[in-house]
């Protein structure tokens, strides 16, 4: 629908070029007024610019293939550049001729109705070919039909600047109609120049006006970018092409980045709905990051599940100890070599004369077959958590107890006072299980889960 519109607006532009190009020429030559011959020309030229703009949109919107990735965007740059520089031959011209033309005997200028009537026509076109294009351009983002509004509307000006000059010659001045085509002239020569220099940014790929800068402070306003190590923008035809690189904290976790991420997009097509951009992001350090999370952080790179950390201060360095567990049918040599690479990964972060200290663990890392033991044992269980429990710990309820080949698994839920630590709540349940396991050996292992008492009916 946008090609169609693109190419309707081109198509009737040449129309309307070709028809001015007619009439200023006839009118021109009959007058013998250079202004409204140089406008002449000046609307031929415009006419086989529209020509190429035509041709060139049609071209430009082909999609991207093996050989342009990036599309056709740029022959409208190009197109343009050609526009500018007829312009620009034209403006020459002019000038060249008006210039010998003044101090020097001129023909007579015949400012007759039939011209003041085309320049008048020619100017109610030009502004209605003007706006038309204008608007299409915009909606669009053509920069050949950006580069078509600027000529018709230079065609409007430059027909006004005529219109003057004749006026003027017909009340006697004999080189006003010499002064007019020197203005034209340097109308054409100006909008040439303005023109140009869009259509070559645009073809050595330089940010439009404004956009880095805008697009740089949306994307710093979103939560999570810590900072925006490099952003590029250039234009290719109706499009933005944008390449940006984001620092998040290297904490964040996958999907907190995918969010983050979709944020970016987001906001940059709301910005600029015509843009792609491509997004990258890197980990950044955090300036708050506590001794613990950089820790995690570095077993969860290298995903190596750890717990039990424990970092001491000594003075001007750290000890750290903590639990690694591995596979349990790992052998050890395998798993003495991952708790290396940890530790030697903790001292590259905080200093060689950082103290690490790993103790390694199994891990059961497939299923084992397990069945409910015998309804006595668990009886005999319940009872034993039941009396062992300090004042601290009650309501032992949902006790589980399984045999497979390592022993009994068990579990079982208990309620603590929620004003407790987890810290205090640990220990009151770790010395628990170790008296439940010192009366029952077969336990390979305990795991409880602590609810806070209920203060109400509905407390759960």
């Amino acid at each position: 629908m946008t090609e169609n519109i693109k190419e309707k607006a081109a198509f009737w532009s040449i129309i309307a070029s070709l028809t001015l190009t007619i009439g200023k020429l006839v009118v021109g030559l009959l007058s013998g007024s250079l202004a409204l011959i140089s406008e002449a020309g000046h609307a031929l030229l415009d006419t086989g610019a529209t020509m190429i703009t035509y041709f060139a949109i049609k071209a430009a919107d082909k999609p991207a293939d093996d050989d342009h990735h990036y599309g056709h965007g740029k022959i409208e740059a190009l197109a343009a550049l050609i526009e500018t520089s007829l312009l620009m031959v034209l403006s020459g011209v002019v000038l060249y001729e008006a210039y010998h033309r003044l101090g020097l005997e001129t023909a007579p200028v015949d400012a007759s109705p039939l011209a003041f009537g085309v320049l008048v026509v020619s100017i109610v076109v030009d502004l209605n070919r003007w706006r038309s294009l204008s608007r299409i351009a915009k909606e669009t983002r053509s920069e050949a039909l950006a580069a078509d509004a600027l000529h018709f509307a230079s065609d409007m000006v430059s027909s006004v600047l005529v219109l003057i000059g004749l006026a003027a010659t017909a009340y006697g001045f004999k080189q006003a109609d010499t002064f007019a085509a020197l203005g034209v002239a340097l109308f054409i020569a100006i909008a040439s120049f303005k023109l140009g220099r869009r259509t070559i940014d645009t073809l050595i790929d330089a940010a439009p006006d404004g956009a880095s800068q805008h697009l740089r402070e949306a994307i710093e306003r979103i939560a999570g970018v810590v900072k925006i190590e490099s952003l590029r923008i250039r234009a290719g035809g109706a499009n933005l092409f944008a390449e940006a690189t984001i620092g998040v904290a290297r904490t964040a976790s996958h999907d907190r980045v995918a969010r983050i991420r979709n944020q970016v997009l987001d906001t940059a097509c709301a910005l600029y709905p015509e843009i792609n951009l491509t997004l990258s992001t890197i980990p950044v350090a955090l300036d708050e990051e506590s001794v613990l999370e950089r820790i995690l952080l570095i077993a969860a790179h290298r995903r190596v599940p750890v717990h039990h950390v424990t970092v001491q201060s000594l003075g001007e360095s750290l000890s750290i100890s903590l639990d690694i567990e591995v596979d349990a049918r790992m052998s050890l040599g395998a798993a003495h070599a991952i708790a290396s690479r940890l530790e030697a990964a903790i001292k590259h972060e905080f200093g060689e004369k950082t103290e690490v200290e790993t103790h390694i663990e199994p891990l059961t890392v497939a299923l084992i077959e397990g069945v409910d033991a015998p309804d006595a044992i668990r009886q005999s269980i319940t009872a034993s958590l039941t009396e062992q429990a300090c004042a601290k710990i009650t309501d032992i309820h949902n006790v589980r107890v399984r045999e497979n080949k390592q022993g009994l698994i068990v579990n079982y839920h208990c309620r603590v006072d929620p004003a407790l630590t987890v810290a205090d709540i640990h220990s009151l349940v770790d010395r628990l299980e170790q008296d439940i396991r010192a009366r029952f050996p077969q336990i390979a292992r305990i795991v409880s889960h602590t609810e806070p008492l209920r203060t109400t009916p509905d407390d759960h």
